[in-house]
């Protein structure tokens, strides 16, 4: 066989994009042979919003949890389960193409295990900061805080390689620049969810996981930190 004809036409994805994904699209199917009677009957009508009240996070839940110093594991997990279910198809739709585009890019630079500590902690961290707000009463649900960890990680992958190059390291975050651009015309248009905070905490958090779990990256914080 010649060189190079053996090679993938395109670069395959990392393999933990694939696990954080499999919920997603298992739940989707599941939903979609639900509503068109292949499975569950009637009541597969209502699999969606039944999906939602056991998996979505309830910041009210929260702050009461934190008011009473009481903690059931059942709504604890919520943090964690909230990304894999969402409100619609098309939502489910986006979060995928996110999650497939960046977590492959990310995935060529981080390890496996990286890619799942920043998608989980950007979901986790957006929860929190999310719940503890006062003003929020909408539950969270669905993958675009996980996501947009990934885009604060692919940030720092950018930010990192400007300046080694010693360029403008602020080109790095055009990405999300436009990103809050197109959802602040949303929001004018058919008005706002609380839910875009949860989404920003996810953005920073990504970005500050980074400097952690990325190739050599405690050991380039020590390091800045020691210059100072």
């Amino acid at each position: 066989m010649r060189d190079g004809y053996d090679e993938h036409p395109v670069n395959p994805l990392p393999s933990v994009v694939w696990l954080l994904s499999l919920p997603i699209i298992a739940t989707e199917l599941f939903f979609a042979m639900g509503q068109s009677g292949l499975i569950g009957g009637p009541g597969a009508a209502g699999w969606r919003l039944d999906a939602l009240q056991k998996f979505a996070f309830s910041p009210q839940v929260m702050r009461a949890m934190i008011e009473t110093g009481q903690y059931p594991p059942a709504q604890m997990m919520r943090v964690l389960t909230y990304p894999f279910v969402h409100a619609s198809v098309t939502q489910a739709i986006f979060v995928l193409v996110f999650l497939l585009a960046l977590g492959k890019m990310v995935g060529e630079l981080f390890s496996g295990l990286a890619v799942a500590v920043v998608f989980l902690g950007a979901s986790v961290a957006g929860a929190l900061v999310y719940g503890l707000l006062p003003f929020t009463q909408v539950g969270l649900y669905g993958g675009f805080p996980g996501d947009y960890g990934l885009i604060g990680a692919f940030t720092w992958i950018l930010w990192t390689r400007l300046g080694q190059e010693n360029a403008n390291r602020l080109r790095a975050f055009s990405l999300i620049g436009a990103l809050m651009g197109i959802q602040l015309v949303f929001a004018m248009i058919f008005g706002a969810r609380p839910d875009w905070i949860a989404d920003i905490v996810g953005f920073i958090a990504g970005f500050g996981l980074s400097f952690f779990v990325a190739p050599g990256g405690m050991r380039r914080t020590l390091e800045r930190l020691r210059r100072r």
